[in-house]
């Protein structure tokens, strides 16, 4: 799939295709909210997934091979933790904020190994997440990291917890070799979808939200097609064929796109960043590229491209 196309291009799609949705889904969550817009996000892309694995791998690729529950596990922290949770976050968090936090989990990978793993960054690649933690914190708090404290909202721990439980789930895709990457991404959403429809459905049925009338999934219907079709599905797949043609150190790069695009898309929008935000962008934005850039020429086991882990779906 996608062998013709020149090597670059996927990652660039999947990148823009993220960084869009930021802003996308953003906009839709007055009307459908975070858990209803999450539970239909990935039930339509999950039946797409299911529809293509049957296509191009046939009927054996759907068996879950009597790992049904550790691939239920993964796709819950992968698919209902970051999902919900940034989600969740976007009502009170602007859409750049949650992007450019997303944008710094290549850095945070490498803090979870050196907990899980006991693989020690290097001290430039320790020196990256402090600059990028900085720069995150400049945005959020718009230039004035003294007022941190007051301005840091329970959402970006929100998006942060989301993408710490995404880096679990893409480190789970190691223990799956002979899975392709079509396969375990479909097997993996179909039990993440699960516990999102149950939690969706508690959380209706409690009142903690309401369930969409007919009248809001119309105003939200191109918001919705958006999240199921680039934000999911040709996100996820054009990602990792990124990955696989590129290599992980090349194709996290693109990873920057992500905080740039929906940058752009609000200040189009005629949101008007202060100086100090802007920096806090770029400082993040530096770290990310100079630690990819300086860590893949190193060898593995001690290089990015060994120690990041796989990227995959968002």
């Amino acid at each position: 799939m996608l062998r013709r196309v020149p090597a670059p291009v996927p990652s660039t799609v999947a990148a823009l295709s993220w960084g869009t949705m930021f802003p996308i889904a953003a906009a839709a969550l007055p009307r459908v909210d975070a858990f209803n817009l999450t539970a239909i996000r990935y039930a339509g892309a999950s039946v797409i997934f299911v529809v293509l694995l049957l296509v191009l791998e046939g009927r054996a690729a759907v068996g879950f091979d009597g790992r049904f529950a550790r691939l239920f596990v993964l796709g819950t922290l992968g698919f209902a933790g970051f999902n919900l949770l940034t989600y969740v976050g976007l009502k009170s968090v602007q859409p750049q904020d949650a992007a450019l936090i997303v944008a710094t989990m290549p850095l945070m990978t490498l803090l979870v190994r050196w907990v899980l793993d006991g693989e020690r960054p290097s001290r430039l690649e320790l020196t990256g997440v402090a600059v990028a933690l900085l720069g995150v914190a400049l945005v959020i708090s718009r230039g004035h990291p003294e007022d941190l404290v007051s301005d840091l909202h329970l959402g970006e721990l929100l998006v942060l917890g989301g993408v710490f439980g995404f880096i679990l789930y893409t480190r789970g895709a190691r223990e799956f070799p002979g899975f392709s990457t079509l396969r375990y991404t479909t097997l993996s959403a179909v039990g993440g979808t699960i516990t999102i429809v149950v939690a969706t459905a508690a959380a209706d049925v409690l009142g903690w939200q309401t369930l969409p009338d007919g009248a809001d999934l119309v105003a939200t219907a191109p918001a919705i097609a958006y999240v199921i079709i680039f934000g999911a599905v040709i996100g996820v797949l054009f990602w990792n064929t990124g990955v696989r043609r590129l290599g992980l150190a090349n194709a996290a790069l693109f990873m920057n796109l992500v905080p740039i695009t929906a940058f752009a898309i609000q200040i189009a929008r005629g949101y008007v960043p202060s100086p100090g935000e802007l920096a806090g962008a770029v400082l993040t934005v530096a770290a990310l590229v100079t630690v990819n850039l300086v860590g893949r020429r190193q060898p593995a086991p001690g290089g990015f491209e060994a120690r990041s882990g796989a990227l995959g779906t968002v």
